[in-house]
């Protein structure tokens, strides 16, 4: 491929921007978030061989280069020139909380435009998981959450999601073996940007996750999951249920009024079936709410027969919220009911709780440090502790 001239030499680069420009690129291009088509794209642009862009690309999501200077098998012409059209979206550490139970560790990034977003690194014996947000925020209104106290402010980009994952392997040292995204907000009410995130965990030129070690939540979007079976992605699919019917789950979670359980699990099935995967579904235990021997008796009853898992999670209290933890007596009851009807279920374990762990709340309690201090909501200028 032939090299494109460059106008205005005093310079050397304004040509290169209008370039990008003529092919229907911005400038600055955000390569973070890039696919390698679209990268080959902007390199295209600039004159250079197409193999240039797997070249970059490795550099920022396999080596996780903070800028093209260091892209050391590039020519220097060609990094001062990536420098001037293009960045590389790098997330700011303000927060970083370890457990000391268990080795969960919590970090809340600051964005470019001064809000955060939180992200879990969870280590188990053998691998970690990070779990990752989707958006800033959330506008789901589960009676129980944290998350959506402060209501939706913004979705993340696909960049933003994946940088989560570098930040977090680069800060701790630990390689991430499974990705769940079941942080702050709704992935399906982000669709475009939670799959092409996806998509991209799974690229041989970043970071070559499995789809099998992928997990996307959801509080019951049903035209999201119909859109995901579509996908034809092998990932395993997270329902959000916590109540066995519909009556108490539209007092817990407002989607409900949209979609019932009938309509939900219905969806699922599809997906199931689509997939070869079986559906999760997520059960918060709330003392006296949703944890009784009915609960129990119908959420067997609805899930008998369908290729399901119960995954029971004992509820991480938030202070704004009245609702208690089920006790540990129940949650076993509850779990052994289940599964006396045939309905595969685990408890999760109480991971973090000594950290703000559970999503949104540490967010939360930065947004109310900063309100005291008279800063913005999103603001979170501390620097991470223990670096």
């Amino acid at each position: 491929m032939g090299r494109i001239m460059k106008s205005t030499p005093k310079n050397g680069q304004s040509g290169d921007a209008a370039a990008i420009s003529a092919a229907g690129l911005s400038v600055p291009v955000e390569f973070k978030g890039l696919f390698l088509d679209e990268a080959e794209k902007v390199l295209a642009a600039l004159g250079e061989p197409r193999y240039r862009a797997r070249q970059v690309l490795e550099w920022i999501y396999r080596r996780d280069a903070p800028s093209f200077s260091e892209m050391s098998n590039l020519p220097a012409e060609l990094r001062s020139r990536l420098t001037v059209i293009g960045r590389i979206l790098r997330l700011a550490p303000a927060t970083k909380n370890v457990s000391t139970s268990d080795e969960t560790t919590k970090f809340l990034f600051r964005l470019r435009d001064g809000e955060a977003v939180e992200t879990v690194l969870i280590r188990y014996r053998q691998w970690a998981s990070a779990c990752v947000s989707t958006q800033v925020g959330c506008r789901m209104g589960c009676s129980f959450c944290a998350s959506t106290i402060g209501g939706f402010v913004r979705q993340l980009t696909a960049g933003e999601i994946l940088d989560q994952v570098l930040r977090v392997q680069a800060l701790t040292g630990q390689a991430v073996g499974r990705v769940v995204v079941m942080g702050t907000g709704e992935p399906l009410e982000n669709y475009d940007a939670t799959i092409k995130f996806v998509r991209l965990l799974h690229e041989p030129y970043s970071l070559g996750l499995g789809y099998r070690h992928i997990t996307i939540s959801t509080s019951g979007l049903v035209p999201g999951i119909q859109r995901l079976a579509a996908e034809g992605l092998p990932v395993t699919l997270a329902v959000s249920l916590h109540a066995p019917r519909d009556e108490l789950r539209r007092q817990l979670m407002p989607v409900a009024k949209r979609w019932d359980l009938e309509e939900l699990v219905g969806a699922a099935d599809a997906y199931g079936e689509a997939t070869g995967r079986r559906v999760t579904y997520e059960y918060t235990l709330i003392d006296g709410v949703n944890d009784g021997r009915r609960e129990a008796r119908e959420l067997a009853d609805l899930l008998a027969g369908h290729l399901a898992h119960v995954n029971l999670i004992p509820l991480n209290p938030v202070a704004e919220r009245a609702f208690r933890p089920s006790p540990g007596a129940a949650v076993r009851e509850f779990q052994q009911s289940l599964e006396r009807k045939g309905v595969a279920a685990t408890v999760r374990r109480e991971m973090g709780a000594d950290i703000n762990a559970a999503c949104g709340q540490l967010r939360r309690a930065r947004a109310k440090e900063g309100a005291a201090r008279g800063e913005g909501a999103g603001r979170t200028d501390r620097p991470v502790k223990g670096r």
